[in-house]
């Protein structure tokens, strides 16, 4: 793999837990635990190829609309990801951020992540953006909301603002544009998912659900990515 380009930012949509495990005869809430080995797999792969960042679409704006238990393990899930998770990043040398909304978002959840962000921030091996109570259309809602509030503060007067400027008031100001976006469980399409960043984003949608991905799965995807031409716009 070390001839190939790496993407600096592989983006993340991991679909197919819920349809692993009815396929299999078991509680959808077996197809999320066995979605979280995969994605420690993808980290792991992911530091050990030199990929700077990883974006992990967790758990959408949309996906309150499922049903309570299923929020309710979710939500549950996500908080021992993280306090299980901590110092096995900070050995890779990975640094987590998590990028979403507060509103709904369970406080015992924020507090792990807020653990997480600190007892990391200081990695720089790769950085891992958690997208949890994420959706790309209430990003760059939110972002307006905020730039209006300065505009009304007076302390944003310009009449024209640029795409540098307006990234500013994105979730993470500092997450880079997405190269490459995977996709399991073959679905094609992505759902409301980092809109803004995905502008120029090679994409790949894979048939496997996302338990049965693995290192060698994201591997095969860079060396897709590498047969592609990327030309943003120009001939």
């Amino acid at each position: 793999m070390n001839e190939l380009e790496m993407p600096k930012h592989v983006a993340v949509v991991m679909d197919g837990n819920g349809r692993w495990a009815i396929k299999r005869g078991l509680e959808r809430t077996a197809g999320h635990e066995a979605g979280e080995k995969a994605l420690m797999k993808w980290v792991h792969e992911g530091v050990k190829l030199g990929i700077e960042e990883m974006s992990f679409y967790t758990f959408s704006t949309e996906n309150w609309t499922r049903s309570p238990s299923e929020v309710r393990f979710l939500m549950d899930i996500s908080k021992k990801i993280m306090r299980m998770i901590g110092p096995e990043f900070l050995e890779l040398g990975v640094r987590v951020k998590w990028v979403g909304r507060r509103t709904r978002l369970w406080k015992s959840v924020l507090s792990e992540l807020e653990k997480i962000q600190n007892l990391t921030k200081n990695c720089d091996k790769m950085t891992v953006n958690f997208c949890i109570n994420y959706g790309g259309r209430s990003e760059i809602l939110d972002a307006i909301t905020s730039l209006l509030k300065e505009v009304q503060n007076g302390e944003f007067s310009n009449t024209k603002i640029t795409q540098k400027q307006f990234k500013k008031y994105m979730y993470n100001s500092s997450m880079r544009d997405v190269d490459l976006m995977i996709r399991t469980s073959g679905e094609q399409r992505i759902s409301n998912f980092l809109l803004w960043q995905l502008a120029y984003a090679e994409m790949i949608f894979l048939d496997d659900a996302w338990p049965d991905t693995d290192g060698q799965t994201l591997q095969q995807c860079i060396a897709e990515y590498n047969r592609r031409t990327r030309r943003f716009g120009a001939v």
